[in-house]
């Protein structure tokens, strides 16, 4: 007896489908997956293009919620049938598309490009999640997705960005600070694109000579000093969490961010044992150096360092400014920064009448 060739075969499976119950048709569906997750010690891909067509006709069958079970389980399979994958990834039900948005590595960076190109918001930030996304597709994402497409992409370390997909953010970082902000303390951003970053202001595609830039914070640090009543109410719970270990780059950092002035100047006070009014000269101070070393003496880390001093004034930081700062944190020795603290502290105690004195009393070189 001759076997029925694959084509005889689909005929009959198009006749069944068509006249298979939804709810058996779900069982089918469920039964081929479960040979799938089965068979991992056959030649998988001869096996999954013998059942794409099967799946692609059960899959016009069935509903919705019978999908989303039928994605969760592919997204588990390293080889899984390309047409279904692909049909199901541009679902437009975003619980049948999502798990294998996020998760599938059978899916291909075509596949996961076409989809970032031609698909809303929550398909997009499915891929945004995914632990390792190749260029082209954070390109893709980058070109069509909103802020929050992007900002996911910036905070994910498993996002590969290309000269273009720099390009594009430093285009959109223009209307856009937390754009800028996020991308600025992204570890490694090139050099390059912090300098594009720290010289094109909101709404300008360019900066104007002798023009004051647009601050990176929506709540400067220095606009306003906090009062004897804030650092009171402010230093139990630095305080608190500094004895349990939670006063952190973390925290400090979500502090400067925020705009919390008063917990942030006494973070540092708590953790570099300056004075609340050393502490607020450094902030004020154009020079950098004494901020630099109140901050390293803090054993607080390069980026949180940067989020202070981009946050502590109504001027933007300069990419000179930046790399002067780098260069002082990195060179600066610990034992240093908090010897030099403590002298400070001890200089301010006799006299802290003379505000413009304070920098020269902590052995700040000008």
């Amino acid at each position: 007896m001759m076997a029925n060739s694959p084509a005889d075969i689909l005929v009959e499976l198009e006749e069944a489908v068509a006249a298979c119950p939804p709810e058996r048709c779900a069982r089918v569906l469920s039964g081929i997956v479960r040979l799938l997750a089965s068979s991992r010690d056959r030649p998988q891909e001869l096996l999954v293009n013998v059942v794409d067509g099967v799946l692609l006709r059960l899959m016009g069958r069935v509903a919705p919620s019978a999908l989303v079970q039928f994605s969760q389980a592919l997204a588990e399979l390293n080889v899984a049938p390309q047409d279904t994958l692909r049909r199901l990834a541009s679902h437009d039900h975003q619980d049948v598309a999502c798990p294998l948005l996020l998760k599938s590595q059978a899916l291909s960076a075509a596949d996961l490009e076409t989809v970032a190109a031609s698909c809303g918001e929550r398909h997009q930030l499915a891929i945004a999640a995914r632990d390792r996304i190749e260029p082209v597709v954070v390109e893709a994402l980058v070109k069509r997705g909103d802020q929050a497409v992007c900002l996911a992409l910036i905070g994910n370390p498993g996002a590969r960005f290309s000269d273009a997909a720099y390009a594009l953010l430093v285009e959109k970082s223009a209307a856009n600070d937390a754009i800028t902000k996020a991308l600025t303390l992204r570890p490694g951003t090139p050099d390059l694109v912090v300098r594009k970053l720290l010289t094109v202001s909101p709404g300008k595609t360019a900066p104007k000579p002798n023009a004051s830039a647009t601050p990176l914070a929506p709540a400067p640090i220095a606009s306003k000093r906090p009062c004897p009543a804030d650092y009171a109410s402010a230093r139990p719970e630095i305080v608190a969490l500094n004895r349990v270990g939670k006063l952190n780059d973390s925290t400090v950092n979500r502090f400067a961010i925020r705009g919390e002035t008063a917990n942030l100047f006494t973070a540092l006070s708590v953790l570099s044992g300056a004075p609340i009014e050393i502490v607020e000269h450094v902030m004020a101070d154009d020079d950098c150096e004494g901020l630099v070393m109140a901050c390293r003496a803090s054993r607080l880390n390069w980026q949180t360092t940067l989020a202070i001093m981009s946050n502590r004034s109504d001027a933007r930081l300069s990419f000179a400014e930046r790399e002067r700062a780098q260069h002082i944190f990195e060179t600066l020795l610990l034992s240093t920064s908090q010897w030099t603290v403590r002298w400070g502290e001890m200089a301010a105690s006799t006299s802290t009448s003379d505000p413009g004195n304070r920098g020269a009393k902590m052995g700040i070189s000008r």
